[in-house]
């Protein structure tokens, strides 16, 4: 109810709001029902973004038709809602049935069994496309991999138009789109969100308030819609794409600055690029100038509006062609600032793998302008997640977010924006922080142990000490376990090393799918599951399966993290702690998710067990502890076996 009344004010007042609720505070409907009032009494539909599928379906399947159901005889009408996503996951019916260009998988080298799996993925589509009422690529059960579906969708740049596309009466997301404009609720990821806001087309409905669930999400999920790439193998795509609709002796020119970035990626080392050398710049500048050619040879833009078929082969083109040519360009301005200060963006290389050739990145420095411009400028937001007062305050957060601000002047001053748009004017929005609390006793519930006499973490692996202790621990508890690790490789040593010693069953992430693997675990309270980054923030396991917890290390990112790093020692040349503003946030983030996952119903009760020393040592352990649930604490490993056994029994 403390929310509820909360984001009613928020919207009523027009400012913005940020909620930590931790699990079982029913957010979801504390924030629906609000929404739901707004979008009946202005007619104008309230978009919810998610980070995850699964709260969206989780929204779309149970909490929103449940709301209706209950309010439908206090309301003019029966709440609606719909779901609308990204065009990439829709079946493109026109790519389906006609001729279109191929795509840039043909030069990758594939086992012969991936490609007849892909091969069999495919005819499924197909067969599929002929039955789907929605189009929808998460229906298509079970999945299909990135390169069969890349055959069926088309991206927003490629796409023809409803109006000139034979098959856009019919297009499956269009008419996702129509629905979600009729709704009074849309469900929509952080990715599209951020299409919409950073974009000049808008994809979804008009809309004045905006519901951010699972808002610690937000800036990596919005970070990575604006970061692009370069290779030598999106210039092929490019060179592909345009070859059959120029003189070859231009698209020729293409194609060799592709081969002279392919020669110069493979010999640099990989990591960050602080000072453009001037071998890189000036391959830069012959792709930049080669991509631009080929766009003046395509000619006009809207032309061959009477051959749909080749109007498709030639915005293909046109998309490939932008894409490289932009990031380039990109690439290039992001050096000759005078001072670190002045820096925007970083570029990266990465080494790639196996499979996958050496890349070029660029991305922001910080995406909070962008936000507060373009997002937060617009609409009034509320942002909600178990897990965003990170030292016990709002602040580093509104500072990712870019509402680092002062509150808005009195009565809603119209003032310019800084860094925004030329002469564009914009209403300041004030906010406001509160954490509306959690509906379980922490103190009560959960010991957080924290294994202070172990030494610190190293980079060679895995210490013989913390293997010991997760054994002496997953015994006391007779499995029951959820070890988190911070990366695959400890995950993988600390299962090889106990599945000799342990009686109880012990899976892995990677030993099968992830999901069938939390099913396992949790059907059998015995086993016990070790993994990675997906499962600090992706298991719900309520009830006696899950009693311990163990975290290996403090999830600080690698210090060799391009973009980590970069923003780190930008926000240092502010006169900022760049440790604290960005790795510490960070691990206190992805702390607090997988300390998260130990209480997920009221009679759940157990231990979290952190193996790295510096949680109880270091100068910023209280700001990190500052950023967890209030559980009993102890650093006494035979008070944590203790409980453990009694939970056991």
């Amino acid at each position: 109810m403390q929310m509820v009344n909360a984001v009613q004010r928020a919207i009523d007042t027009e400012e913005h709001l940020a909620v930590q609720a931790g699990t079982g505070t029913g957010k979801s409907l504390a924030y629906l029902v609000p929404s739901v009032r707004h979008a009946m009494g202005t007619d104008s539909p309230v978009v919810v973004s998610t980070a995850t599928i699964a709260l969206q379906r989780q929204l779309v399947d149970r909490d929103l038709p449940r709301l209706a159901e209950t309010l439908v005889k206090e309301l003019p009408h029966e709440p609606t809602f719909a779901i609308l996503k990204g065009r990439r996951n829709y079946l493109c019916r026109y790519k389906a049935t006609a001729g279109w260009p191929e795509e840039d998988e043909h030069d990758q080298l594939f086992d012969v069994r991936d490609v007849s799996a892909t091969g069999r993925m495919v005819q499924r589509i197909q067969e599929w496309a002929e039955e789907t009422e929605t189009g929808d690529r998460d229906e298509l059960v079970p999945g299909v991999n990135e390169q069969a579906w890349r055959q069926f969708s088309v991206s927003a740049q490629e796409c023809l138009g409803a109006q000139r596309c034979p098959s856009g009466p019919e297009c499956f997301a269009e008419l996702a789109r129509s629905r979600a404009g009729e709704v009074d609720i849309v469900v929509t990821n952080h990715a599209l969100l951020a299409i919409d806001a950073m974009g000049d087309i808008p994809v979804l409905p008009e809309h004045d308030v905006v519901i951010v669930d699972e808002a610690h999400e937000l800036v990596d999920r919005v970070t990575s819609v604006v970061t692009s790439e370069l290779s030598e193998g999106s210039v092929s795509l490019a060179v592909r794409r345009v070859s059959r609709l120029i003189e070859q002796s231009v698209a020729d020119q293409l194609l060799e600055s592709g081969e002279d970035l392919k020669a110069l990626l493979a010999a640099a080392p990989p990591g960050r690029i602080d000072e453009l050398p001037e071998v890189l710049g000036l391959t830069l500048a012959l792709v930049r100038d080669a991509a631009a050619r080929c766009v003046t040879a395509l000619g006009p833009r809207g032309a061959d509006k009477d051959d749909p078929e080749r109007a498709g082969q030639r915005k293909a083109a046109f998309t490939a062609l932008d894409e490289v040519h932009d990031t380039a360009v990109r690439m290039l301005e992001a050096y000759g600032h005078a001072s670190e200060n002045d820096r925007a963006e970083v570029v990266w290389l990465d080494e790639g793998s196996d499979r996958r050739p050496p890349m070029l990145r660029v991305a922001p420095l910080n995406v909070g302008g962008m936000l507060r411009e373009r997002l937060f400028g617009e609409r009034t937001v509320v942002l909600t997640s178990a897990t965003l007062a990170l030292g016990g305050s709002f602040d580093g957060m509104a500072k990712q977010w870019g509402l680092g601000e002062p509150p808005a002047p009195e009565g809603g001053e119209q003032v310019t924006v800084p860094g925004g748009e030329k002469g564009r004017k914009q209403k300041v929005r004030g906010w406001t922080g509160m954490d509306v609390g959690s509906p379980f006793d922490h103190q009560r519930s959960g010991i957080l142990y924290v294994a202070k006499h172990l030494p610190q973490p190293g980079r060679d692996g895995l210490p013989e000490a913390y293997v010991d202790e997760i054994a002496e621990l997953i015994e006391a508890a007779g499995g029951r376990t959820l070890g988190l690790f911070s990366s695959m490789r400890a995950a993988k040593a600390a299962t090889e090393a106990l599945r000799e010693r342990l009686d109880v069953p012990l899976l892995c992430q990677g030993d099968d799918s992830t999901m069938l693997l939390v099913k396992q675990f949790a059907e059998d309270e015995s086993t016990c599951l070790f993994g990675t980054l997906s499962l600090w923030q992706g298991v719900d396991v309520p009830g006696p399966s899950l009693r311990l917890v163990i975290i290996d290390r403090v999830p600080f990112p690698r210090p060799d993290d391009p973009l980590t790093s970069a923003r780190q020692r930008h926000v240092q040349s502010k006169g900022g702690n760049g440790f604290m503003a960005v790795a510490a946030t960070h691990a206190a983030l992805l702390l607090a998710q997988g300390v998260g996952r130990l209480l997920r119903a009221q009679d759940d009760k157990g231990v979290i067990a952190v193996l790295d020393p510096r949680l109880a040592t270091a100068r910023y352990s209280g700001f990190l502890l500052g950023s967890l649930p209030p559980f009993w604490r102890t650093t006494d490993p035979a008070v944590a076996r203790s409980a453990l056994k009694r939970l056991s029994v």
